[in-house]
């Protein structure tokens, strides 16, 4: 298979420092671009801010990429000002790159496709599975305005492009506050050292329905697949680990894990970001009794968005039948991804 040069948008994220990492490992040159640079191994580190057009156009001039990964987006107080922004960003990137080595852009969204953006959140389909062929949900999303500016980039510019929909996804990360698997393992170490049950912050719905995930390692995989694969090419994929779930067992099977009593779950949610407003000092003395490396749990845990995942009233199931038919058979147990990730927080001292 032949390799190509990357560019990694967001390559301090879970999505983006996952995949930089892991096509670095498959033979690319890889290209890794934040605002603050990263120190990853064999990633070359690229500084910008995509805001600002002219910087952009100096941090990326005369870099020969032959394939863009994007993952990043900002988020702002509205979902119009959410449009405005995450699509200037986008267009200043392909704005800024020479058009003469581009071949493939990939972008990752998530899905919110289905299900609206925050403001209109479950305002869309509510029978599930989630399908690529579900028609956009009215409203301002900005992740449909990526994709609009992607589409119009690969037509001026004769590139192929994926559109990537991942639903929750975990896997290692450092200063990332969109990471569901962090957020779970500090708040089971504070319940741990506290003495507190382990209770579910979500809703009724949650807890009782069915679900599923995505494993950073695994998106990953399919985004390099569709990247290089020719028949999958301008395609959206679903993408989540195969199997399905109900937090009424995970929870169980992660508060097993870390030596908690469980809580039934409540008839109301208990949100995080309510249950946790107060624990700033705690987590200082956690951090310090155990020599952890990160002392300020706001850097970890973001409660707010684990909320959001867990309170919603609906479903959330992912088609991926149309990625399985284009080719790609990946496949990641929850349950393990999970489990996998707290092993690593703990060898990195980042939980007890």
């Amino acid at each position: 298979m032949q390799k190509g040069t990357a560019l990694v948008v967001g390559a301090t994220g879970l999505t983006g420092g996952n995949l930089a990492t892991y096509l670095v490992t498959k033979g690319w040159t890889v290209y890794g671009l934040s605002r603050g640079g990263t120190e990853q191994q064999g990633v070359i580190s690229v500084s910008a801010d995509l805001l600002d057009s002219e910087a952009t156009r100096q941090a990326l001039e005369g870099l020969p990429v032959s394939h863009v990964f994007y993952c990043t987006w900002v988020r702002r107080d509205t979902e119009k000002q959410n449009v405005e922004a995450n699509s200037t960003m986008m267009r200043n990137l392909f704005d800024a790159l020479s058009s003469d080595n581009l071949v493939h852009a990939s972008l990752v969204t998530g899905t919110k496709q289905y299900l609206g953006s925050f403001e209109t959140y479950g305002s869309g389909r509510i029978e599930t599975p989630f399908r690529e062929s579900e028609p956009r949900v009215p409203g301002d999303n900005f992740y449909y305005a990526l994709e609009d500016v992607l589409f119009e980039a690969a037509e001026r510019h004769n590139f192929s492009w994926n559109v990537h929909r991942p639903h929750t996804v975990i896997g290692y990360a450092r200063g990332n506050l969109m990471n569901m698997g962090t957020t779970i393992a500090v708040y089971a170490s504070i319940c741990k050292a506290t003495g507190q049950p382990f209770t579910f912050p979500g809703s009724q719905t949650q807890w009782n329905a069915l679900t599923d995930m995505t494993d950073a390692g695994l998106l990953a995989q399919q985004i390099e697949w569709a990247a290089t694969m020719p028949g999958a090419a301008n395609q959206a994929f679903n993408t989540v680990n195969g199997d399905i779930f109900r937090w009424r067992r995970m929870w169980q099977e992660i508060g097993e894990y870390f030596g908690l009593d469980v809580a039934p779950c409540p008839e109301t949610p208990e949100p995080l970001e309510s249950q946790m407003a107060d624990i700033d000092s705690t987590w200082r003395d956690i951090a310090q009794k155990h020599d952890l490396v990160e002392p300020d749990v706001t850097r970890l845990a973001s409660w707010w968005h684990t909320d959001a995942d867990l309170g919603r009233e609906q479903e959330c199931v992912n088609d991926t039948t149309k990625s399985r038919d284009f080719g790609f058979d990946g496949f990641r147990e929850t349950r393990g991804a999970f489990f996998n990730l707290f092993e690593r927080l703990r060898a990195e001292k980042i939980i007890p």
